[in-house]
């Protein structure tokens, strides 16, 4: 049922959004050059990898050595405008219409951290990963890594077609009054670097 939604939604959703979707990738053009997409290997559902798609939101600057600088200093006005709506997101519809990802799940993240997870924070991969979820509707990147986890999974154990709809209709909200984007110094949040604790 929740795949057969999705397909009911993401459809529709592509053809409608079509014309923004070429504005935005046209303005990202304009504002960062090529390319307009950005790509990069996530693990999705049992940490099978696949690639997401996004509108690039920051340019390629490099230090003297070559060296991308550090993404607080890459984030230009127009990627913080895109990053704060949420519409650098929007390209992961093809990613829920190839079926790497749901409306709504746990956010993929990187694969260099599938070996940090605690086992119970692995569990988050029990479900596909989605455009929002639970954890992207109380706090986003103003909460700890811990509270993020804490609540994708609660959202592995909990999950169901209403809950997927308030989480979609909180998003529509958030959309609007955006919040979380970030945290304090970083373009995003920092790293997970392990559960530290857990491996004394």
């Amino acid at each position: 049922m929740k795949r057969l939604f999705d397909l009911i939604v993401v459809l529709p959703a592509l053809l409608l959004l079509a014309p923004l979707l070429l504005a935005l990738a046209v303005l990202v053009w304009a504002f960062l050059g090529n390319p307009v997409l950005f790509r990069q290997q996530r693990p999705g559902l049992h940490n099978q990898p696949f690639t997401l798609y996004k509108f690039r939101t920051m340019k390629d600057a490099v230090d003297a050595d070559g060296n991308l600088l550090p993404d607080a200093l890459r984030l230009t006005r127009f990627g913080r405008f895109m990053r704060a709506s949420s519409l650098d997101e929007l390209p992961q519809l093809i990613n829920v219409l190839r079926g790497d990802m749901s409306l709504v799940g746990p956010r993929p993240l990187l694969m260099e951290y599938l070996p940090l997870y605690s086992p119970e924070q692995a569990r988050r991969h029990d479900a596909r990963p989605g455009i929002t979820g639970w954890t992207q509707v109380n706090g986003r990147n103003a909460l700890s890594w811990d509270e993020k986890f804490a609540l994708d999974v609660w959202y592995v154990n909990h999950r169901s077609f209403m809950l997927d709809m308030k989480i979609l209709w909180l998003t529509i909200l958030n959309m609007i009054r955006p919040r979380g984007i970030s945290q304090a110094g970083h373009a995003t949040m920092p790293k997970f670097t392990g559960n530290k604790l857990e491996k004394h």
